[in-house]
């Protein structure tokens, strides 16, 4: 009988494990490991599968970690990739709870210590840190607004009401024991969406909110990687509203992301239309500017909000260009909801990788800047 099978037979588990799926991860992955050693993991508890990358990624984490935390796998997407880590290293048998990270993560410091003192398993099924933009360009400074903006207010909303439309690939974290009522075999360009739905189709229990849990991410650099990321998590998203037909029952859940698509509508068509028919109603195209600076002055107001809560100033240089990205993020919104709603197109599975182009190295005064 192997250590593990006698630690099961014992009933004696461990509390917390760390999965980081990847593929070619070579300029990111060792600094991803070193940060979560920072943040309160022992070597033995972090996990590293590779999905048959063509780089050095097996490599640099074998820098770190032993030979038998890291496993190389047939190229097959990430979905896939999590499912065969889970059974090669009986994380199941092993651990009460499993993190699944994405492999260009840095954590904050004491990440893992406040994940534990917040997970009781007669509470959550699954839990979400809070994912930041790493200090970068001015997309990161977008994203930084967007992500504070987005998670201090409507996913705390979310968490309130037990409703958490997403458990993003960074931060998501599981009881082990709900690992088996889930599908990985997704199909899906979101996986991570894909898997937060089925715990709330399944009903099987709540999701729970840890914003002390901060978790930095790369962003891309460049408008072209930003619009190819943007347009895998739109067309991921009506993915799962076409498969699970979202929207379609009387769940608190189905509200949450009915409101998800109408506030996008709702932007675009406030911007595009309503204003201008007000304008035009009024005879007065003077108010049409009026109307803009506005809701220019309320976004404005949240940007300021959004720097003092994330105590980052650039944020604020974002808002220069702030329409521009939001423009572009409900034009490529009302694309994928044609190309996957109307012309039922990525029926097909995929594979879940997007990171070509989007990885960079990280020194380590990057690093400790990102983790404070």
């Amino acid at each position: 009988m192997d250590r593990t099978a006698k630690s099961v037979t014992r009933g004696r588990r461990k509390r917390l494990a760390l999965l980081l799926p990847g593929y070619n991860e070579e300029l990111i992955i060792a600094a991803t490991i070193t940060s979560a050693l920072a943040a309160g993991l022992k070597k033995e508890d972090i996990y590293v599968v590779d999905d048959g990358s063509e780089d050095k990624t097996c490599r640099e984490a074998r820098k770190i970690l032993s030979k038998k935390n890291i496993l190389s796998v047939v190229h097959g997407g990430k979905a896939r990739a999590v499912q065969q880590a889970i059974r090669h290293f009986h994380l199941i048998e092993q651990y009460t709870w499993l993190h699944v990270a994405d492999a260009d993560s840095v954590f904050c410091t004491d990440y893992f210590k406040i994940y534990k003192r917040n997970l009781n398993s007669k509470e959550c099924v699954a839990a979400v840190g809070f994912v930041q933009s790493m200090r970068g360009n001015w997309i990161a400074h977008y994203r930084a607004f967007s992500y504070t903006c987005g998670q201090h207010i409507f996913r705390r909303i979310q968490s309130w009401f037990g409703v958490i439309t997403v458990m993003p690939g960074p931060v998501a974290c599981f009881q082990t024991n709900v690992l088996k009522h889930l599908s990985f075999s997704t199909s899906s360009l979101t996986e991570d969406l894909d898997l937060t739905i089925q715990i709330h189709r399944k009903q099987l229990g709540t999701i729970k909110f840890i914003p002390e849990a901060v978790n930095f991410t790369q962003d891309p650099r460049t408008i072209r990687d930003f619009c190819k990321q943007t347009m895998r998590w739109h067309r991921g998203f009506f993915q799962a509203v076409r498969k699970y037909r979202l929207g379609t029952r009387p769940r608190l859940f189905d509200v949450s992301v009915g409101y998800q698509v109408s506030e996008s509508l709702f932007y675009f068509l406030q911007l595009f239309v309503f204003f201008p028919l007000v304008a035009l109603q009024l005879h007065n195209w003077r108010a049409l500017p009026v109307a803009l600076a506005f809701d220019y002055l309320v976004v404005c107001a949240l940007a300021v909000l959004a720097t003092l809560a994330a105590r980052r100033p650039t944020i604020l240089l974002s808002m220069t260009y702030f329409y521009i990205l939001r423009f572009l993020e409900v034009v490529l919104f009302a694309r994928a909801f044609i190309e996957v709603i109307i012309a039922r197109r990525f029926t097909e599975p995929t594979e879940g990788w997007e990171t070509k182009g989007r990885r960079y190295a990280l020194d380590t005064k990057a690093l400790e800047d990102s983790a404070s």
